[in-house]
């Protein structure tokens, strides 16, 4: 796929480019050896917000993994932030991860016996974020997401949609250059969707650049450029874009 020039892709154009694909690739040892994801070339710019779509097993999650340094490539190269993650060891991978990623997932990941506050503050203590300045800041991150007044509940007495925002606070208390997503409505109802799809839209309007992996149109719309994955091939039409 042909990277979209940047006057159209729906950030300004002297955003940086804050991911950038050349033949990617990965292919999973045998036997049968198998290709998760066809060479693939891809930009994305400083605050986009964009959408992959794919059935399952298409190729989703394993681009995913890639972007987010859980995996490595079988060949091409990758530009994070400028930085070619290839040239890493497994620490400095770690580390550029920490600083400079956050993850929403459908599953929440949160410690159910500890309070909101204390779940929120979990990602500044990764980050060496003095004690001093975590609970202000995991504060501020747990009224973004209107959860104020259950900042004080174990995460265990809260309901799907209130599990999800404590993620995404969590998430973004971290203030990570990138965001990935993996269906990150795929347990909730459609009323609680909606919420948390405008929590990322907020979040986005601040500066952060989002991807969201998603089998759902109605959340793929929400983008402002949408691609595709289809067999390990990833394809941007034309009109996908905002």
């Amino acid at each position: 796929m042909t990277a979209r020039a940047a006057d159209n892709s729906g950030a300004p154009a002297e955003c940086t480019a804050i991911i950038v694909l050349d033949g990617l690739s990965k292919t999973f040892a045998g036997p049968p050896p198998v290709t998760a994801l066809h060479p693939c070339n891809l930009t994305i710019r400083q605050g986009e917000y964009v959408a992959v779509t794919g059935a399952s097993g298409s190729g989703k999650t394993t681009l995913l993994s890639l972007l987010g340094l859980l995996d490595t490539s079988t060949t091409g190269r990758y530009l994070l932030d400028g930085q070619d993650v290839a040239t890493l060891s497994d620490a400095a991978r770690s580390a550029l991860r920490s600083h400079k990623i956050g993850f929403v997932f459908q599953a929440f990941h949160l410690v159910g016996y500890r309070t909101v506050l204390d779940n929120v503050q979990l990602g500044l203590v990764y980050q060496g974020v003095p004690k001093v300045q975590r609970y202000s800041r995991a504060l501020d991150a747990v009224e973004r997401v209107g959860l104020a007044h259950r900042r004080n509940s174990t995460c265990a007495t809260l309901s799907g949609g209130e599990k999800q925002r404590v993620a995404i606070a969590r998430t973004f208390v971290r203030e990570p250059k990138l965001v990935l997503c993996d269906e990150p409505t795929g347990n909730l109802d459609s009323a609680t969707s909606q919420q948390i799809l405008e929590l990322l839209h907020g979040f986005h309007m601040s500066g952060a650049t989002i991807m969201v992996i998603t089998h759902d149109r109605a959340v793929a719309d929400v983008a402002q450029r949408r691609l595709s994955i289809t067999d390990g091939v990833l394809s941007e039409p034309e009109h996908a874009s905002a």
